[in-house]
């Protein structure tokens, strides 16, 4: 059962609040994780998820635009603890959320998760050993907002970094003298009916390459128009050996063989990308190539300024795409935007083309944390000045991590990392009496890098509000999970970077 704290002289002292041994932010795909890993091995802990929407799922319950689907195998973006069983490796988004969900109704989670809960401050009092969090809590009838504070231990941040209220948008020219409709992805109209319909798509990105095949099927044509290419492959919507396996083995072993099988294969496609990136540049063209009609101008349409992986792969699930192309349903525009006109866009090289509806595949904004302030004894910490602890704790930060997944493979392999590795944590901090842990940085050789490091435009356009990493370990982020496993699962908790605290009791929680 919750407890009371006692009132206190830190950022506590506001009258009697609940507290929580654990508080989990966010009821997606890390948080249901994180939940799994707290009240499984971390059974003396009483949590609860605060949840700023009024369903959980995350970005599978956000984003309802035609044909949303995974771009990552579900062997891997799903729990290592909940093995994924369905038969596609490439999932559709309605069913990759009913996954979440059956884990969450499984285990118990979906009873821990407050709706309409959105984290405005979190404030640390190390004299109390424990975060004040302030929420809004939105009435789902009345609309009504009134603030409310929990006291929580340790709190674990599953946000993920997408803003959740508004998507990227560029201030393209003449947008107002459109005369169709103009939607973003990130917001997609319910049951808007796009049958024969001239649609262009702005992007080429994950979201339009998705996007561009599934609105093809009913509209009249759809066209893909893209500032420049990005490396776009075909895979399997089912994977033949890992079917195979889950056939011939027990779950228990099917599972974690099929999850090292995938993992390993992306790894290493990302690894010799990085290592031989001429040589993979020609492995990517000849795999479109052999998807497109004789004669297509695969230079300027399909062929990357930039060396592979220094942006996200696009996956197309089974050629769809370049379907659509050899149809004629579907194509694709390389060249800049001059201005919106009445009918469609004026590019700059004088072709204007028409469209009834036009779609801002243009990309999604980053917001660390859900944009929580987060202050320290009374200081506010400025996540772009610290570096990250095994790319889940922020330098000197005490009691606070956050699931942040791969860049360059499943988010769901490290989110499940980072949230086995907290429950451990937890568990140190409970049995040796201590009641803060805080990364510190005492190397002043480290150097500094972007957190992330990929050159994609929603990365790079946040580059200054995210922490950094560093040069060695324990400040550096592999991605890698090869790398990540021995460093969160193998490596000793009390590692001498970690610092363990037990503040002067006298201000204890009530029992």
């Amino acid at each position: 059962m919750p407890t009371k704290t006692a009132p206190s002289s830190g950022p506590a002292q506001r009258g009697d609040v609940e507290h929580l041994d654990v508080v989990i932010i966010g009821a997606g795909l890390s948080g249901v994780s994180a939940a799994h890993y707290v009240s499984t091995n971390c059974p003396w802990a009483s949590f609860a998820i605060l949840e700023s929407r009024s369903a959980m799922g995350g970005t599978w319950d956000l984003f309802r635009y035609p044909g949303i689907r995974s771009d990552s195998d579900m062997f891997t973006l799903g729990y290592s603890f909940r093995p994924w069983d369905g038969e596609k490796a490439i999932a559709d988004g309605d069913t990759i959320l009913q996954y979440i969900k059956d884990t969450a109704a499984e285990d118990g989670t979906i009873d821990k998760i407050r709706f309409n809960h959105r984290i405005l401050r979190a404030e640390w009092s190390t004299d109390d050993a424990r975060w004040l969090l302030t929420a809004e809590r939105t009435d789902p009838e009345s609309g009504d907002a009134t603030e409310v504070t929990i006291s929580a231990g340790f709190v674990l941040s599953c946000t993920g970094y997408y803003r959740y209220d508004r998507g990227y948008l560029p201030d393209f020219p003449g947008t107002d003298r459109f005369q169709g409709t103009i939607i973003h992805p990130q917001f997609w109209p319910e049951d808007f009916d796009y049958s024969g319909k001239r649609i262009i798509v702005i992007g080429s990105g994950a979201t339009a390459v998705t996007l561009v095949p599934s609105l093809a099927d009913r509209a009249a044509h759809v066209t893909m128009l893209q500032r420049s290419p990005s490396y776009v492959i075909s895979i399997p919507g089912k994977n033949p050996i890992a079917n195979a396996i889950r056939w011939a083995l027990p779950t228990k072993v099917s599972g974690p063989t099929v999850r090292w099988m995938n993992a390993l294969v992306t790894q290493g496609i990302y690894e010799l990308s990085r290592r031989q990136p001429d040589l993979m540049r020609k492995v990517f063209r000849k795999g479109v190539q052999a998807q497109l009609p004789r004669g297509y101008d695969i230079d300027r349409h399909f062929t990357p300024h930039y060396a592979p992986w220094d942006e996200r792969l696009c996956a197309v699930r089974d050629g769809d795409m370049f379907r659509a192309i050899r149809k004629g349903t579907a194509s694709v525009v390389t060249d800049h935007i001059s201005t919106f006109t009445e009918s469609g866009i004026l590019l700059e090289s004088g072709e204007e083309l028409e469209a009834d509806v036009i779609i801002t595949a243009t990309g999604l904004e980053v917001l660390f944390m859900g944009g929580i302030e987060v202050l320290v004894d009374g200081e506010k910490v400025d996540p772009s000045q610290r570096l990250t602890y095994k790319g889940m704790m922020l330098e000197g930060v005490p009691n606070i991590a956050m699931a942040i997944g791969y860049t360059n493979a499943s988010w769901t392999l490290k989110a499940d990392l980072t949230c086995e590795y907290v429950s451990k944590l937890l568990n140190h901090l409970h049995r040796s009496g201590m009641r803060q842990c805080t990364p510190i940085n005492e190397d002043a050789q480290v150097s500094t890098a972007p957190l992330l490091g990929l050159s994609s435009g929603y990365i790079t356009r946040a580059a200054d509000r995210l922490p950094k990493q560093g040069s060695s370990f324990p400040w550096q982020v592999y991605q890698s999970y090869i790398r990540d496993y021995r460093a969160l699962k193998r490596s000793p908790l009390v590692d001498g970077v970690m610092r363990f605290d037990n503040p002067a009791v006298g201000k204890d929680v009530a029992a």
